[in-house]
């Protein structure tokens, strides 16, 4: 375990950017900020590199990673992309959507990526400063939420130091995550369809009908853990979580929405996208609340509103 003391702290400036990419291309780690949460970037062509991301986490190696590319083409090299593919992240690249296709055999990339499995989840992220240091590392990056595996995912350079502090080289600090929720994640099988492994910021029904004419289909059981943020418990606050409370009971911290008033309110007018924003936010004062248990007011289930009650389920399991 790294000394307390060696995780570097900087700020997303031309010179934390650079440092940032150098600790990368040498095979370091480092918690980088991107649209979504703050992600844990490794080097993705190094075994030793993916490691270390592993360690830091705690993470089972039985859960795959995301890669990051900065451009269509390095996304090309890792993986088979069909005609629908394309279109669909020529359409949604760069942004929260990350999709899962066929790995390509001469993927130059580490084995623990794809944890064993044929397919590669690949996104390209609109942050600045991610696509930066994308662009000065010169390679894709893996880069899972940069917390300790089932903890609550960062959306600030504070909340990484909360699980990771001393066990990895840097933080790049880029102020708050504006989606606050990790990026929804699609797969597009060799026959065609589509599948949602993940819902997030981008509403995959409405993309599905964009392309397709009709909804998407409701999300089957996870039968094989295929991408991150599949396992039934996670992004846990380490209290008992209640859900759709309309108030606190004794001992509770209430994450309020709407009219109902909390200790920490997602968005007060009830704005789903301020809510995903808010969320870990929340989340975390909770943990760090004296209260032993945690409430949460109800969430409207449309829009991102459902990806907001699959991290609270999930946090509650």
């Amino acid at each position: 375990m790294r000394d307390k003391n060696a995780t570097e702290m900087h700020h997303a400036s031309p010179a934390g950017i650079a440092r940032a990419a150098e600790i990368l291309c040498s095979g370091g780690i480092v918690a980088v900020p991107t649209e979504t949460v703050y992600g844990l970037a490794a080097r993705a062509d190094s075994d030793a590199a993916v490691a270390k991301i592993y360690a830091a986490k705690g993470r089972p190696s039985f859960n795959p990673l995301i890669v990051h590319v900065g451009s269509i083409e390095q996304a090309k090299a890792l993986a088979h992309f069909s005609d629908m593919a394309e279109r669909v992240a020529a359409a949604a690249w760069p942004g929260p959507l990350t999709l899962v296709l066929p790995r390509r055999d001469d993927a130059v990339l580490a084995d623990a990526v794809s944890a064993g499995l044929p397919t590669i989840a690949v996104r390209m992220p609109a942050h600045p400063v991610m696509r930066s240091v994308l662009a000065q590392s010169g390679v894709p990056l893996a880069a899972p939420s940069a917390n300790r595996s089932n903890a609550i995912s960062p959306t600030s350079a504070a909340h990484v130091l909360t699980t990771l502090e001393g066990r990895i080289d840097a933080v790049l600090d880029g102020g708050d995550s504006q989606e606050g929720l990790e990026s929804s994640i699609l797969a597009i099988r060799q026959d065609g369809t589509w599948e949602e492994l993940r819902p997030g910021p981008v509403d995959l029904s409405l993309l599905h009908e964009h392309f397709l004419g009709q909804p998407l289909a409701t999300v089957k059981a996870v039968q094989t853990v295929e991408a991150p943020g599949q396992l039934p418990r996670h992004y846990s606050p380490g209290k008992p979580l209640r859900l759709d409370a309309l108030r606190a009971e004794a001992g509770e911290y209430l994450i309020g929405f709407g009219e109902v008033e909390g200790d920490c309110t997602l968005s007060a007018n009830g704005d789903l996208a301020e809510a995903a924003a808010r969320l870990y936010a929340c989340l975390h004062l909770a943990a760090q609340s004296d209260c032993p248990r945690i409430a949460a007011a109800p969430i409207p289930r449309s829009g991102v509103g459902k990806a907001i009650n699959d991290r609270l389920r999930r946090a509650s399991y």
